[in-house]
């Protein structure tokens, strides 16, 4: 028995393509498919947040990703690419937090970098991705803290190029840790079943390539 709606599901969709090959004609049919489906935006690469934008013509939030995929870039460099993202026309900011500051309990640093990064956003939809699959759970707890801290709107699972996506338990350690911010379960989303799991534990959008398909297959 299915949880959720076709239209609550894909509510909550980052539609996502972040390939490195991907072409601008991919990111004109990612904003018409999340257009013709109803998606909580796009998310595309911060090289074509202003052709998406232009393209999609206030149809559909243009998210981005910075400090992407490794997180390692400076403070500076993340707070540039945050404002160029804003000025081109982005709606929402994907982060990437620097995890061996993480590993090295250096949390003033992470802390201060994300606060700098949501100064940087103009007001926009700001989402810390932690990437979970590197992180034991004492660290995942912790940045669950520092995210709720931060003034960030959303704490995401992960980039999609790590070893691991979003899983169950970490969605429900999330719901458990996080103060004022929301959820965003992200990579490793397989199927509509694997949506419904994550929304039932708490997240409130999904980042995901393919589950638009999903749902059109299971429709069939």
């Amino acid at each position: 028995m299915r949880k959720y709606t076709d239209k609550e599901i894909l509510s909550c969709v980052d539609h996502t393509l972040l390939r490195v090959d991907a072409t601008f004609d991919e990111i004109k049919a990612l904003i018409d498919e999340a257009i013709a489906n109803g998606a909580a935006s796009v998310c595309i690469p911060p090289s074509f947040v202003e052709r998406g934008k232009q393209y999609a013509n206030g149809k559909m939030a243009i998210c981005t990703v910075i400090g992407f995929p490794s997180g390692y870039s400076t403070k500076l460099t993340k707070v540039i690419e945050t404002a160029d993202a804003a000025q081109n026309g982005a709606d929402e900011i994907d982060m990437v937090i620097n995890v061996g500051d993480v590993k090295d309990k250096n949390f003033d640093a992470v802390l201060d970098e994300i606060k700098a990064v949501r100064m940087a956003c103009e007001g926009k939809i700001l989402k810390v991705i932690i990437e979970t699959c590197m992180l034991t759970d004492e660290e995942k707890i912790k940045m669950c803290e520092i995210v709720s801290e931060s003034g960030a709107d959303y704490i995401k699972t992960s980039t999609g190029f790590g070893s691991g996506g979003a899983t169950a338990h970490d969605i429900e350690l999330f719901a458990k840790n996080v103060k004022g911010i929301k959820i965003k379960a992200a990579g490793g989303i397989k199927s509509v079943a694997d949506a419904e799991e994550f929304m039932a534990l708490g997240a409130s959008r999904l980042g995901t390539s393919s589950l638009i398909k999903y749902l059109k297959e299971e429709s069939k």
